[in-house]
This record gives structure tokens, sequence and C-alpha cells, in this order.
């Protein structure tokens, strides 16, 4: 036991679970919050943004990029609905996101007097943002609710948590005893179900593994299963990655839609399967096994024919074990596998725009640099067609989908991964939600790279409104600044393109400098529609 304010006790117990970052923007309702971050900044360091969403987005994009958890804090009121929909992402991405939120005095919680920052049932909002919430109330609490926090962040589903605590709390002194890490209780592998999966996948004649983000630290064990299996690896966005797109068998959307069609079991890795299950369609004769860490998960759409709940990895390593002696021999896949690989390509050619310029980028970058996807026409195309070559390196906003997440997230997952390229593309659009964000990688000499494809529209907006409501173009256009010299004011290095040639020239360029930011600004017309490798029909089941 010793003495120690609340704030204190909370930063001791951060660095403790092992966090070295907060990301942050200060205010007077979690001052003696900093004034113990600036206590310990040899062993946690503080990096404040020019807007509480960029500190969300920070924390977001270092979680994703690591697989660790990462923190923000920020005012009560308007600070946390400011940062709200970068938590509201954290949730859907299953992304281990601490949010330390201040509070009015804790006497006056509830009670509608019109503090500074006061909102009504704050609590009752981070719940429905966070699958963990708690007050520190006393001192003496801070640092078991700061491990209860960290815990429940890597528990069952993984997924964010925040800690509120009062202005007149965090300053407050008591006899504090320090929590430490205690590693996640691992659910127990059902044998039964693992016998059970093993049977069905090795009877089996076509079977199709789907992954999502849940299987990105599992990357080797997914690999091994394709092999035995001659499984094709359906990843689209979050399940981009886990197997290398230079494998035969790493499929995208359009053929993971045809091999959807053929199965007869799918073995499905930390997915909802939302898309496949609801617009492609199931029936009897398609056997689903799932993966999940959510126990709730696997039968929300459809009830599977096995659910294994857990940890992607140690499952699918024990059914790597007890697949062998139920594993029917099958002839080799990879040259139908290629064959098929290029008819895509060639349908895909609809889109060579964006191919063109897809292709320098991953000319360009190197095989462990990150990506981080946005809401854009590049982005769309992305999905579908850029290369991933590693777990953690394609980084896309999953089911939410909010337009100009990328710039703030990618800051953040360039800032916990100093030692890779960290490239941010975005539409002239979408990246002026949180282009302030320049100004604090400028401040904290942070080098990453964004490209701005510019056409002065909310470009997707824009041609739907052409194709599909009688060219009644209405809020879609758009005034953009110089974006040289909006990124230059800032004190961040700019560049123009306008062929894919000079994008490479650009990216060697950007990718050289390490001590700041730097903007690429590409102008382009409207692009070709990809929606229809994306938005398939049905293909099983019931029409």
């Amino acid at each position: 036991m010793q003495s120690m304010t609340a704030a204190q006790a909370a930063v001791a117990s951060l660095i403790a679970h092992g966090i070295d970052t907060i990301y942050a923007l200060p205010g007077v309702h979690n001052d003696p919050l900093f004034d113990a971050l600036f206590a310990a900044a040899d062993r946690i360091r503080t990096v404040h943004t020019r807007h509480a969403q960029g500190a969300a987005y920070m924390a977001l994009g270092a979680a994703l990029a690591t697989g660790k958890p990462q923190a923000y804090a920020v005012v009560p009121g308007p600070g946390l609905l400011n940062s709200g929909a970068a938590l509201l992402m954290a949730y859907s991405m299953n992304a281990p996101v601490l949010a330390l939120i201040g509070q009015i005095p804790d006497a006056d919680i509830g009670r509608g007097l019109g503090h500074l920052h006061e909102i009504r049932d704050q609590a009752g909002i981070i719940g429905r943002l966070a699958g963990h919430c708690a007050r520190i109330r006393r001192p003496e609490e801070a640092s078991a609710l700061v491990a209860e926090a960290m815990a429940a962040m890597r528990t069952g589903r993984p997924g964010p948590a925040a800690l509120e605590c009062a202005i007149d709390m965090w300053g407050r002194e008591g006899e504090v005893k320090l929590f430490s890490p205690q590693p996640p209780a691992a659910p127990p592998i059902d044998e039964d179900a693992i016998l059970a999966a093993a049977k069905r996948l090795g009877a089996a004649k076509r079977v199709l593994i789907v992954c999502g983000g849940g299987a990105q630290d599992a990357a080797e064990e997914v690999t091994a299963l394709s092999g035995m299996l001659q499984a094709p690896v359906l990843g689209y966005r979050r399940g981009r990655g886990v197997l290398d797109s230079r494998d035969s068998f790493s499929v995208t959307l359009p053929l993971g839609h045809e091999l959807w069609r053929e199965a007869d079991a799918v073995l499905a890795v930390g997915t909802r399967l939302h898309n496949p299950q609801t617009a492609w369609g199931v029936d009897d004769d398609l056997a689903i096994i799932r993966v999940d860490a959510d126990p709730e998960e696997p039968a929300r759409v459809h009830a599977p024919t096995v659910a294994l709940i857990g940890d992607a990895k140690p499952i699918l390593r024990r059914l790597i074990d007890v697949l062998p002696a139920r594993n029917d021999r099958r002839a080799s896949r990879r040259d139908e596998l290629l064959e098929r690989q290029a008819g895509t390509r060639k349908r895909l050619e609809k889109l060579a725009p964006q191919i063109a310029w897809l292709e320098a980028i991953r000319a360009e970058l190197p095989e462990d640099g990150i990506f981080v996807d946005e809401v854009t026409q590049i982005g769309f195309a992305a999905r579908l067609l850029f290369p991933v070559y590693r777990p953690r390196t394609f980084l896309s906003p999953g089911y939410q989908d909010n337009l100009g997440w990328g710039y703030a997230t990618a800051l953040g997952a360039q800032h916990a991964r100093p030692d890779v390229p960290v490239l941010s593309i975005a539409g002239d659009g979408g990246f002026l939600f949180t282009s302030n964000e320049l100004a604090t990688a400028v401040h904290h000499r942070i080098p990453l790279t964004v490209i701005v494809f510019s056409d002065g529209a909310f470009g997707n907006v824009r041609r739907t409104q052409e194709e599909q409501f009688g060219n009644r173009v209405i809020a879609s256009d758009l005034t953009n600044p110089d974006f040289m010299r909006y990124a230059q004011s800032f004190g961040a290095e700019a560049d123009r393109a306008h062929s894919p040639q000079q994008l490479r020239a650009a990216l060697q360029r950007a990718f050289k400098r390490r001590d700041g930011p730097t903007l690429i600004e590409v102008p382009v017309p409207q692009m070709p529609s990809p929606w229809e490798f994306i938005h398939m029909p049905r293909v099983r089941g019931a029409r």
C-alpha cells in the first residue's frame, strides 16, 4: 500500500500493463491526470492531438497495427462525443482501445446542474460504445479498475473499454494497492467440437476458408489448414494478409463469391460472415464451421454446423493436430485456382484506372509496410485488388466504414510502428475530416505519408446520383484547398503526381523521410464503379 492520487495510481497501472503511450487532448477535467503523466514521462509518452477524435483514432490505429492495447484520454461531454466515432469503430473492429474520460464533480453527477461539459447519463452513452465501462469513485479503486478494464479488453470478444473519473477525484489521495496484470483466462477448447469439425472438414470435397479480423494472429495456422484441405482462403478487408496474396489459394471477393456457391464446407475464422450468409445465401448442402471468440456470434444469423469458441490460434492449432487422421486425400487445386485467378483479374480490368494507381503503390510500399484503407474510390478497389503479404498490414474500417477515419488512424499506426512505412490513402472528401492532425504529425515528427486522390467531389455519392437518380446531383461537389500549400503551411512535405510513374517517384522520396509527414496530391477524374464486384447476388438457397 502506498499513498497516491487516483491519477497516479491509474498511470502506474497503465504502465504496469504495458501501455507506453497515451493519445490525448488535455482539459481542466483531467488536469491531475496530465500532471501524473508528466511525472511518469520517462515511462509513458503523451502524444497530444488537435481534436479529440484524432486522439481516439490514433489509439485505434496503434491497436490495429500492433494487436496490443492502446489508450487515449479526453474530457467529458464534448470530448467523449467528439471521440465517439472512433470508439464506436473500435467496438465494431474488436480493437483493444482504453478510453479515459473525465467527469464533472463526483457528488453532482446525474443532478443536471449544468456543469462545464456535463452530459446526461455519460456512462450510459459510453456503455453503447464500449464493451466495458466503469467509474473511478475513490483513489483506492483506480488500479483495480484499470486492471479490470485491461482484462475485459482481452476476454471473450476483444474490444474497447472505458473508465470515467470525476474532476475532483483524479487528484484525491488514498492508500493504494497496485494491481499487476493478470493473463486472460482462455476458455477450454471443446474437444468434441474439434472432433466434429475435423470430421466435417476432412470429408468435404471443396472447402472454403473465410477469414476476418479475428484471424490476423493465426496466419500460420490458416496457411497450414489451407494446404491440408486444399482450401482457398477468402480475405476481404479485415481478413486481408492472413494468407499471403502471392499464394494461389488467396482469393478476394469476386472469386470468393464463385467458390461460396461451389463449397460443401466453410471454415469461418474470426469473421461475422454476415455478407456471405445474408447476401450470398446458405442451404442444407453447406456445412459451416465457425471459429469465434464470442459465443453469441456464430448463430446470430444462421446456426452453424459446428461452433468453436475461443481464440483462433490455439483452436486452429488443435484442429491441425486432429485433422490428419480424418482428412480425405484430395487432388491439388493449385492449377485450377491459378486459372480462375487469371479469369478474375480479367474481369477486374474494368477498374484499370484504380489498378494503375494501386500497382504504383504496391511497387514502392515494402512488404511489411502498412496500407490504411479509406472510404474512397481507390479504397474500394484496394479491398479487391491490392496485394497484401503479411497480417496487420492492410487496415480497413470494418462495418462502420467511417468516412474520414483514415488519416488520424494511420497516424496512430505509424507512431506505434516507427520501424515500417505507413501509407494512408484518402479522397479529398474524407481527408479533411482529420487533416488538422497534420499539425500533430509535424509536432511529434511522425513520418506518415498520405496520398489524397482529389476529384472535387464525394465521388461515390455523385456517381450514384448521376446513374441512379437521373443526374440530380446534390451536396456532393466540393471546394478544396490547394492541398500541397495546405500541407506545407503546417510544415509538412508536399508533392503532386499526375501519373502512376510520378506517384512512384513521389513515394520513393516520401518513404526516405523519417522525421515528419508527407502529403502527395493525385488529381483524378471520376473512376469506374467497383460495386458489381462487391454487391453480388445470392447463389445458394431460396431466392
